[in-house]
């Protein structure tokens, strides 16, 4: 429910921003029917349950849950349990051993890696500035591993997304507000990290009065941040589409492949689908981010700190990427639940 919006508030945001199912069995059959339909989160939980047997679930191109599977054992539990099994090579485990190479060996600027479930890779992403020596040591920690890593390069520069110019402003720089929290009566916003790094006071508009004071910041290695709103009004818990109002009730982690939107101040609404989760970045000049969502959704300067949202469900905060939104790009998103468990807050 959106309450009357107070002048602060239409200032602020215009500038933003199962379980599986069990049946009752009387008498088994030799070849029971499997459960239909796991849900994302039933088989993000399966593959978590079967550890180093599955390395990641997706969405098929229906939309089905899909696990991947080491073995027909696990292909089994997974049948049962109504999702789709794929038989993959590699395992969790495996792969987590290429990760934790390149983190140690090859975090270079310019540099993302993540697993790939659908190709049963790990796929490490290389920007315009990784040439000649660098690309060479990226490449070489890479050959150890064989196919399980993939090397591709991506247009532009990887690098967090501030920008001068309008919306929530601090120190001379321009992010998007994420989304609108509370604990208790107490109201905040969520944006970046890195934005929340640069000030602590914040404004709706360039010189404008100060709406709110930054109340906690972490980046590099998260890129969330919060900042208490200085009125006690409470403000809407909604994200801003640049023509209408999106009500926003709930907050989760995506699914590879799910259909997503992003809202920013630069760029308004993008819509596209997650790639990975789980992301390590790299960003030009800023340090290094991990466990982040990455998205064929475009952005550009200013536009961080923005919501990523799957109708009324919160899902991460804008946080960096390569390209732009003419000719197409790659962002990686703070996902959102860690942000709201670190602070206490919730959306509503």
């Amino acid at each position: 429910m959106r309450p009357t919006r107070s002048t602060i508030r239409v200032a602020a945001v215009t500038f933003a921003a199962g379980s599986l199912v069990a049946g009752l069995l009387v008498s088994v059959p030799a070849q029971a029917a499997p459960a239909v339909g796991a849900s994302p989160e039933a088989a993000t939980a399966l593959s978590e349950r079967l550890g180093a047997r599955s390395a990641g679930t997706y969405l098929d191109s229906g939309g089905k849950a899909v696990v991947t599977v080491t073995d027909e054992s696990a292909a089994r539990e997974v049948r049962a349990a109504g999702a789709i099994p794929k038989v993959v090579a590699r395992g969790s485990a495996e792969l987590a051993k290429v990760t934790d190479e390149l983190y140690r060996s090859a975090r270079i600027a310019g540099t993302a890696w993540y697993v790939d479930p659908v190709s049963n890779q790990v796929v490490v992403d290389v920007d315009s500035t990784v040439t000649g020596a660098k690309l060479a040591k990226v490449n070489a920690v890479a050959a150890r591993f064989g196919g399980a890593v993939r090397v591709q390069a991506v247009a532009g520069t990887l690098s967090t997304t501030v920008s001068g110019g309008q919306a929530i402003y601090t120190s001379g720089a321009r992010c998007s507000l994420g989304f609108n929290v509370r604990s208790g009566s107490t109201y905040y916003f969520l944006t970046a990290g890195h934005c929340t790094n640069i000030g602590s006071s914040w404004r709706a508009s360039s010189g404008g009065a100060v709406i709110g004071t930054r109340a906690g910041s972490s980046f590099p290695g998260n890129d969330y941040g919060i900042v208490r709103y200085s009125s006690t009004a409470q403000q809407p818990g909604d994200v801003y589409l640049y023509g209408g109002y999106q009500d926003i009730t709930g907050a989760a982690n995506p699914s590879v492949n799910q259909s997503v939107q992003r809202s920013g101040s630069t760029t308004g609404v993008r819509g596209g689908r997650v790639t990975a989760l789980n992301a390590t970045v790299t960003y030009q000049g800023s340090g290094t981010v991990s466990g982040l969502i990455r998205t064929t959704v475009c952005a550009e300067p200013g536009d961080s700190g923005g919501s990523l949202f799957a109708g009324s469900t919160a899902l991460g905060l804008t946080s960096g990427g390569s390209g732009n939104c003419s000719s197409g790009g790659v962002t990686y998103f703070q996902p959102v639940v860690e942000a709201l468990n670190a602070y206490g807050v919730s959306v509503y």
